[in-house]
């Protein structure tokens, strides 16, 4: 049985009377429109900018201080890392903050020592660059894919840990995220993309190729984090079936990486839930399931 709300549809004359979010509550509430799921969103965007809020003030620590942070974002196609970033960089100040999403290496770069266009993407002093997929394409897509030989694989396995111990040794905070999703979420979420012409661009050849190679990338995903998990730039895991707690749990780990001014004053709770966000320990790989990911949710 269909409820009243169900084909309930916004006028001009009702948007341009709503001023306020309990105005918007009240009209919804009065053509009887399922209020939970929009009572979610709410919350989430609520929660949302009380947490952007921190981000700025983390921002200016992080130029005041002279830091140099990046943040790693990683994880199979469509597991939510562009919508995160987005999230974290939406109010931040764009002349102490940079993304990266590299394409692919041109000729010239392929014949260079594999770090090097990266290098020159690492944060100046008082900066913070977010990667949306890094270096470590060549630890999980490049080889499942074939892209790259089996001899450059192994050699940018031996060489990562390396890599991150001189940024680290540097000044460089490294923060890297996994984000984590099943291969059934991952479907729906390449199906939404088939359907929905603002998001087609986001589907390539090579992310529909990767379903067929679910155990390969699973394969090389559990090999990166055994051989790249360090002391001094660990893997962080996120629950992302629910893109909007990833957001909001993946911001709140940065977030408490670092004593910034204005901390204990936050207006939220600035500490990631761990059963959304947890550090990658090799144990969890004796712990399979039928699942994609490692991440055992509770523990």
């Amino acid at each position: 049985m269909r409820n009243k709300g169900d084909n309930f549809c916004f006028t001009n004359e009702m948007v341009r009377e709503i001023k306020t979010r309990d105005q918007l509550v009240k009209v919804l509430h009065d053509h009887e429109v399922n209020l939970e799921k929009v009572t979610v969103i709410l919350k989430y965007e609520d929660e949302l900018q009380k947490l952007q809020i921190e981000l700025l003030k983390l921002q200016n620590w992080i130029r005041k201080k002279k830091k140099r942070v990046v943040v790693v974002f990683e994880g199979r196609d469509a597991a939510g890392k562009g919508g995160t970033i987005r999230r974290f960089e939406r109010f931040l100040n764009p002349r102490s903050m940079r993304v990266v999403a590299l394409s692919k290496p041109t000729e010239i770069e392929k014949g260079q020592w594999y770090f090097r266009r990266h290098v020159k993407e690492l944060p100046n002093s008082g900066e913070v660059v977010f990667f949306d997929r890094s270096w470590y394409n060549r630890a999980v897509v490049e080889p499942a894919m074939g892209f790259c030989t089996q001899k450059e694989y192994q050699e940018f396995m031996r060489q990562v840990p390396e890599f991150e111990h001189m940024l680290f040794e540097n000044g460089v905070d490294i923060i890297k995220f996994w984000f984590s999703i099943t291969q059934e979420e991952q479907i729906k979420r390449f199906n939404a993309r088939k359907k929905d012409p603002i998001k087609q661009w986001k589907l390539s050849p090579v992310d529909l190729k990767s379903l067929e190679k679910w155990d390969v990338f699973t394969h090389y995903k559990e090999e990166m984090f055994n051989q790249t998990h360090t002391s001094v730039a660990p893997w962080m895991i996120v629950n992302s079936n629910d893109k909007r707690r990833a957001r909001l749990e993946a911001i709140r780990y940065v977030l408490s990486k670092f004593e910034y001014a204005g901390k204990l004053n936050a207006g939220t709770v600035i500490y990631p839930d761990p059963n959304i966000v947890q550090r990658f320990h090799r144990s969890m790989l004796r712990l399979k399931n039928n699942t994609d990911e490692i991440f055992q949710k509770g523990t």
